[in-house]
C-alpha cells in the first residue's frame, strides 16, 4: 500500500508522476479545505471541485519544488488555493467596477469568492504587504486561513514550534486588522 510518505519521497526527487499518485491519497482532505473556501451555499461561480482542480494545476507547475513532508505539501496547496481565489476575485472585481466600502474582518470563516470579492482582494493586498516586512507571518496566515492547517501542522511545515505559530498568528491578526481598517 502506497503511503503519503512514499509518494512525498517521489516528489522530493522531482518525480512529476508522484504528484499524480499523491493527489488521490489527499483528495478528500484538499476537498474539505476547498469546501471551506467556497462555502456551503452554491454561488454559481466557483464550485469546490473547480477550486480543487485549479489548485492542482498550480501544484503541477510547482512539481519541481522540494516538498519535505505532508504538512509542507498542504502549505503549498494552501498557497495554490489562495492564488486561485484571488485571481477569481480580481476578475470579478474588474467586471463589477464600483460598489460601496464595507468593513472587512479576518476570521476563521472563509470568504465566498462571488459574494465578497472586494474583501478577499483587500485581505490579499494586506497579506502581500505583510509578506514584504514579515514573510513568516504572512505564510502562517496563508496556511491557517487559506489552507485550514492546524497550528501543529503549520509549525511542522515551517519548521518552528507551536508556540511560535501561536504568537505569529496573534501578531498577524493584529497587523492585518490594522491594515484592513485603514
Amino acid at each position: 500500500m502506497t503511503t503519503h510518505a512514499d509518494v512525498l519521497d517521489g516528489l522530493r526527487t522531482g518525480g512529476h508522476e508522484a504528484l499524480d499518485r499523491l493527489f488521490p491519497l489527499v483528495y478528500q482532505e484538499l476537498r474539505a479545505i476547498a469546501r471551506r473556501h467556497v462555502g456551503s451555499r452554491k454561488n454559481g461561480s466557483l464550485a469546490t471541485t473547480e477550486l480543487l482542480h485549479e489548485a492542482y494545476l498550480k501544484l503541477v507547475d510547482q512539481s519541481r519544488a522540494q516538498w519535505r513532508d505532508r504538512a509542507h505539501f498542504f502549505a503549498l496547496a494552501s498557497a495554490a488555493m489562495r492564488h486561485v481565489l484571488v485571481d477569481r476575485a480580481r476578475a470579478r472585481a474588474a467586471r463589477k467596477r464600483g460598489g460601496e466600502r464595507r468593513q472587512i474582518t479576518l476570521d476563521d470563516e472563509m470568504l465566498a469568492v462571488d459574494s465578497d470579492a472586494e474583501s478577499l482582494l483587500a485581505i490579499d493586498e494586506a497579506l502581500t504587504r505583510l509578506a514584504e516586512v514579515e514573510p513568516r507571518l504572512a505564510r502562517v496566515v496563508e496556511c491557517r486561513f487559506y489552507g485550514g492547517l492546524s497550528e501543529e501542522e503549520i509549525a511542522e511545515a515551517l519548521a518552528v514550534n507551536v508556540r511560535t505559530i501561536q504568537r505569529d498568528l496573534s501578531k498577524a491578526r493584529m497587523l492585518l486588522s490594522h491594515a484592513l481598517a485603514t
